[in-house]
């Protein structure tokens, strides 16, 4: 047999394997690994669509919580997984765009996953814990000037979400407080409350059950306009910081090579729960943004991570910001 005729028949044999595969998707539990602590809002959102999933590929959906370094260790796990559609890696904004501008990644954010499509939008919340005298975002910035040497800013580590956003905000307003790294903002907003730092621009889906619950304090909505789960909440142009517009989106991704059909069927899997009406009313409570259809593509979400690295790694890399 020539090599010709051999490269052609170990082809043909990978194209019926990877189509056998695809018919057969799922045979097994799927993983989806969120790179952050369990109970915060990555971990949330990734639980509600996820259930919603086991039912409609009828397997079990197991999400893992592999913490560290802002998501970039949850994140070289799943690309390091095999290309089967079992394991799907959750991210957002943070792990999957800005991570890519201050860590040096075994891998790359773009070329070495796959999407599978946006799941939505998270706005974020300056907030604050209630022991802080300032009643607006504008007395609230004056207190930060004020004092910038003690005051705490918690995150979920370095270029996370919260922590790439508190960074544009100081920016903004010209103070240089410092940040308080976590492995999730679960854990970030639990020291809020009990009042051990001072701020967190946290993700809405994440701090609103606290501001209504009255244990921390809401100033704005990182957006141009209010939210429906927060009427009470201005937005920050309304606030007086116009300009600071931060959504933390979120998306799934899998490792590089999937099979498209199995691509697909996620990808349908993720859709039918976006329908849901029980999926509809939480991302309601949780203040979530859900995506239009034309954004729940795989396509549409390769486009919009390419179009939010053109945008933020030059904020990032001009802020110096270093692990």
């Amino acid at each position: 047999m020539s090599m010709r005729t051999f490269a052609a028949v170990a082809a043909g044999l990978f194209a019926l394997a990877a189509s056998a595969q695809a018919q057969t998707f799922p045979s097994k539990p799927i993983t989806i690994i969120v790179p952050f602590a369990a109970g915060g809002p990555s971990d949330v959102l990734a639980r509600v669509i996820g259930e919603k999933m086991r039912v409609t590929l009828k397997e079990t959906v197991v999400i893992e919580n592999v913490t560290g370094a802002a998501g970039t260790i949850g994140v070289t796990r799943a690309v390091r997984s095999p290309a089967d559609g079992y394991t799907i890696s959750f991210g957002h904004l943070g792990t999957h765009v800005v991570n890519g501008a201050i860590y040096s990644l075994p891998f790359d954010l773009i070329d070495d996953l796959d999407p599978v499509t946006l799941l939505g939008a998270n706005p974020m919340l300056v907030v604050s814990k209630t022991a802080i005298p300032a009643k607006s975002l504008k007395e609230l910035i004056d207190w930060v000037k004020a004092n910038q040497s003690k005051a705490t800013f918690g995150t979920a580590g370095v270029g996370s979400g919260a922590h790439f956003s508190g960074v544009y905000f100081q920016n903004l307003i010209g103070t240089t407080a410092s940040y308080v790294p976590y492995r999730g903002t679960g854990p970030a907003l639990q020291d809020l409350v009990a009042g051990q730092i001072d701020i967190i621009v946290d993700q809405a889906s994440n701090s609103l059950p606290q501001v209504q619950a009255g244990t921390i304090r809401a100033y704005a909505v990182t957006d141009s306009k209010r939210i429906a789960a927060a009427p009470d909440v201005p937005s920050v142009d309304e606030a007086g910081l116009p300009g600071f517009h931060v959504s933390l989106w979120s998306g799934f991704w899998v490792p590089k090579g999937t099979p498209k059909d199995v691509v697909g069927k996620l990808n349908e899997a993720v859709r039918a729960a976006l329908d849901d009406p029980a999926v509809q009313k939480r991302y309601a409570e949780l203040g979530l943004e859900q995506p239009p259809a034309a954004q729940r593509t795989p396509e549409a979400l390769r486009a919009h991570q390419k179009a939010e690295v053109a945008k933020w790694w030059p904020v990032i890399k001009a802020a110096n910001v270093k692990p």
